[in-house]
């Protein structure tokens, strides 16, 4: 018995990458998967069924049951026919996992209005709109498991891309928010900020032999493998009781990353004016205040 079987998935961004090997862990377990690929560039051009062909061809030689959509997740209509698709192949839909996703990096003083707009729509607005869709027969079947990928370039920061930092926050707040109005109907609904080595990390220049060797370790240690499983338990009934959370995966460590609650409180009665809230709040505040550490400055331990 696997740990998806009877259950249909649905992943996004699957001919690839993190996506590509979560399609064939769910298979691995049992599910039956529906492998969404628009087949398009790290920038999202363009469009092309080879890749989610490929995974589905897989998953047939394994033994497994799954079927290919090419639609985009930026689209509204493109994720009611990727749910279709799986009610209409197998019946139901049991799970989806949001990891379909684009890049367009730029300094902030430099990024245009369509390289914004882009990402958001594909991570954010994707998240909303196969979500969305999911949400109608999984509520009416009274069950059902969501899984968002978000990152460490919003939950940490990485210089370079506010566009993907604010989407993939925004995944975060979406996320817990639908987990609690899912609890009512037994859905859950959950993030994963993944760490591994996809065509993403790839595109980052490498600016040093030091960067190169680092990058080497992280190739070999973090791997879309290691992302996979974890992503399979959250979706499945083995992971009931937990709901509204965020994880890392990182090698084979497994984060569980804290969200925003209150560390300090300062109170002065009658209020702050502008004298006070200069000379009291800096130095009050000053331990527990966050720098400008980046992703890359806080994880600089190799993954293992």
């Amino acid at each position: 018995m696997g740990l998806m079987d009877g259950k249909v998935a649905l992943v996004t961004g699957a001919g690839r990458g993190i996506g590509r090997a979560i399609a064939l862990d769910m298979a691995k377990a049992g599910a039956k998967v529906v492998v969404n690929d628009l087949g398009g560039s790290l920038t999202g051009d363009g469009g092309d069924l080879a890749p989610a062909q490929a995974v589905v061809n897989e998953i047939a030689a394994m033994g497994g049951e799954a079927v290919a959509n090419i639609d985009s997740v930026s689209d509204w209509n493109g994720a009611q026919r990727m749910v279709a698709a799986a009610i209409d192949a197998f019946g139901q839909i049991d799970a989806v996992v949001n990891v379909a996703g684009i890049l367009r990096d730029g300094m902030m003083h430099r990024m245009t209005e369509s390289d914004w707009k882009a990402v958001i729509d594909v991570h954010l607005n994707g998240c909303f709109n196969v979500s969305r869709a999911a949400l109608e027969p999984m509520r009416e079947q009274e069950s059902g498991a969501l899984v968002h990928f978000t990152s460490t370039s919003g939950l940490v920061g990485q210089i370079g891309q506010a566009n993907y930092g604010a989407a993939k926050m925004g995944i975060v707040g979406m996320s817990r928010i639908l987990a609690m109005e899912g609890a009512i109907k037994n859905i859950r609904s959950n993030c994963v900020a993944p760490f591994a080595w996809t065509r993403m990390i790839e595109s980052i220049p490498i600016k040093s032999d030091e960067q190169a060797e680092a990058f080497e370790k992280f190739r070999q240690n973090a791997r879309p493998e290691h992302v996979a499983p974890v992503v399979t338990y959250l979706c499945s009934d083995a992971s009931a009781k937990i709901s509204g959370n965020v994880f890392g995966v990182r090698g084979g460590e497994i984060y569980l990353m804290s969200q925003p609650r209150p560390v300090k409180t300062i109170h002065r009665a009658g209020g702050w004016d502008h004298e006070s809230l200069a000379a009291m709040v800096e130095p009050a505040l000053r331990n527990e205040l966050y720098g400008l550490e980046s992703t890359g400055d806080y994880y600089s331990w190799d993954p293992i």
